[in-house]
């Protein structure tokens, strides 16, 4: 339950009007319903002749002694002077517009608190969302997408369901029973003590099974994450598992995680429907003994009360039951809730040590050379960078080659801060990029990636991506430097047809293209290609290679290739070989050293 308190804590803040109107309404609701009850009794009394009648009109005060004489008084005036019958009308009509206000109220607070319970949810999923786009690439090397995906649907919507839906039972409930609690304790304070003594037995029994369905509720919510996991890796690798026939394996590996879900879920609710009949079961052993306890102390003339002010203590006691069932309830459902957001939190509440430093200056501009000072980078304990020098003027272009796993791709990544060195710096003009806005810096660079990262969206949506200000104009003039415009127009929609997802409806040339015409928009003064045409035919890789070559005209360009044919040109390569630089020099320098890269480039010849 503490939980939950921090939980409100932290989103309820900006709602705080909602909190006091909520809370107001749902007082003036219970206030109506309990004494349009409490009112009935003496009526009925006068009514029936089981009390006395109120000749003298009392003086009128906010008590509920007087309230019951004056309500009494107009009951017996109207008695004798229309009948009973007339009476009767008096007391339904009465008791309908106490009703009517209760109600009103009543909806009045569940409106207010509508708002209330979807501004939370949406803020959950708005600080979920922006957490996860800032955190750095890190985080996700080392979680599974599709538990990741899983904490971001399915565990928002569980607190949605969980946590949201039970606020409004949390605020509205403990009012009710306060209220009736009050007039039960004026009606007779020996025998509401006894029922004080009865309920604590019913709270620990709650207790123990919702903090059961806590444990059970993370068992569940991680089984679906490995779940969506496991759907995730093989839609991506469904080609793979068709080509060696592995379409069984797959099925089976996803049956056995599926079952063991079920079998989680079949504890998760038994436990959960528990509830209900639980607290019903022991809401009526509580109600018979205090039946069996008041009636008692009245038929030996021991209590306070009269038989009919005792079945009127009675509904009151009953009106605490449904609350406190409810309340007992909406704990279960917390419960549940809690753990699908102690999962969140592991999102929310990670580090994120790719972020600017309180003193970190703005750039606009490129204007001499970037360099690598004594980099050294290691991911966990073993090192992929070691002791990287290196310095890249604007303008030139520099090429990193090397065996797989040799450290390229963790070099050009840690340019724009993907990660940050673990020793060492990376200055652009001569200022730690470190000591740079992120926006700022990553302003200055365009990426084209080996596998183009597209969305579910337009060409024109594609190619502006990033880039706000951009015009119609502009967008096909990048288009038509990346040799993309021609195909472009071909399509249905021209630039508004949808490429699909991943841009799937389009060959690895076009996407290519495509990728490079959004880094042509942007314009930026430093390139990185991460082996934009290694996964292309002969045909597609030259267009890809023309478009290549127009945009990194008059641009800084680092570049990864595999196949050296594509960097012949390079103003500068760089032979990697186990996180070193090992060679330098232009192609035919280095051809001539007869080393790593000559050595390299024969393998590629034959």
């Amino acid at each position: 339950m503490r939980e939950f308190i921090k939980l409100l804590r932290r989103f309820v803040p900006p709602y705080k009007s909602k909190i006091v109107l909520n809370f107001i309404f749902n007082l003036l609701g219970a206030i109506f319903g309990a004494f349009s009850f409490a009112l009935l009794i003496p009526a009925l009394e006068v009514l029936f002749e089981t009390g006395e009648a109120v000749v003298v009109k009392p003086e009128f005060a906010l008590t509920i002694d007087s309230l019951k004489n004056f309500f009494n008084f107009y009951v017996s005036q109207i008695i004798e002077d229309y009948g009973k019958h007339n009476a009767l009308i008096f007391i339904g009509v009465f008791l309908v517009i106490a009703v009517f206000l209760k109600v009103g109220f009543t909806y009045l607070a569940s409106y207010v608190m509508i708002s209330l319970r979807n501004g939370i949810v949406l803020d959950i999923r708005s600080e979920i969302y922006n957490k996860m786009i800032k955190l750095p690439l890190g985080f996700f090397s080392e979680e599974k997408k599709g538990d990741i995906m899983a904490r971001t649907t399915n565990d928002v919507q569980e607190v949605e369901n969980s946590i949201a839906n039970s606020l409004e039972m949390m605020f509205k409930n403990p009012v009710i029973i306060l209220i009736s609690l009050l007039v039960m304790i004026y009606m007779s304070w020996s025998l509401t003590l006894f029922v004080f003594i009865m309920l604590p037995f019913t709270g620990v029994v709650i207790g123990r099974i919702g903090r059961s369905l806590k444990r059970v509720s993370v068992k569940g919510q991680n089984k679906l994450g490995e779940i969506l996991s496991i759907i995730e890796e093989d839609l991506s690798g469904l080609r793979v598992i068709k080509a060696f026939n592995a379409e069984q394996k797959a099925i089976n590996r996803f049956e056995k995680e599926n079952s063991n879900y079920r079998s989680i879920m079949n504890r998760l609710m038994w436990r959960r429907h528990l509830a209900h009949p639980v607290s019903e079961f022991l809401g009526t052993i509580v109600i018979i003994v205090v039946l069996w306890y008041g009636g008692r102390l009245i038929l030996a003339g021991e209590g306070s009360l009269t038989a009919a002010e005792f079945m009127g203590y009675l509904v009151f006691f009953y009106s605490i039951i449904n609350p406190a069932k409810a309340f007992s309830t909406a704990l279960y459902s917390i419960e549940k809730g809690m753990a699908s957001m102690n999962r969140i939190d592991k999102i929310l509440f990670s580090d994120n040590e790719i972020k600017d430093k309180p003193n970190a200056g703005n750039v606009d501009s490129f204007n001499k050379e970037i360099e690598y000072r004594n980099v050294t980078f290691k991911y966990e304990k073993e090192k992929v960078l070691k002791d990287i020098q290196l310095k890249v003027a604007k303008g030139k272009t520099i090429a990193l080659v090397g065996q797989s796993g040799s450290g390229k791709t963790t070099m050009v990544d840690l340019l724009p801060r993907f990660w940050d060195v673990s020793e060492g710096e990376i200055l652009i003009d001569g200022k730690d990029i470190r000591n740079i806005k992120l926006h700022d810096l990553r302003n200055l660079m365009g990426n084209v990636n080996q596998e183009p990262i597209l969305f579910n969206d337009t060409f024109y949506n594609n190619i502006a991506f990033g880039v706000d200000s951009a015009t119609e104009e502009e967008v096909i003039a990048a288009a038509k430097i990346a040799n993309a415009h021609e195909f472009i127009v071909n399509t249905e929609n021209a630039y508004q047809t949808n490429i699909g997802d991943r841009g799937d409806k389009l060959s690895g040339g076009q996407k290519q293209r495509i990728s490079i015409a959004r880094a042509i928009l942007k314009n930026p003064p430093i390139l990185i290609l991460d082996e934009a045409t290694s996964a292309l035919d002969t045909e597609s890789e030259k267009l890809v290679q023309g478009a290549l070559e127009n945009l990194m005209k008059n641009r800084t360009s680092l570049v990864i290739a595999h196949r050296l044919s594509t960097i012949k040109n390079a103003d500068m390569i760089c032979v990697l070989h186990k996180g070193k630089i090992v060679e330098t020099g232009t192609h035919d320098e280095l051809i001539a050293q007869k080393g790593r890269y000559h050595k390299l480039h024969q393998m590629q010849v034959f």
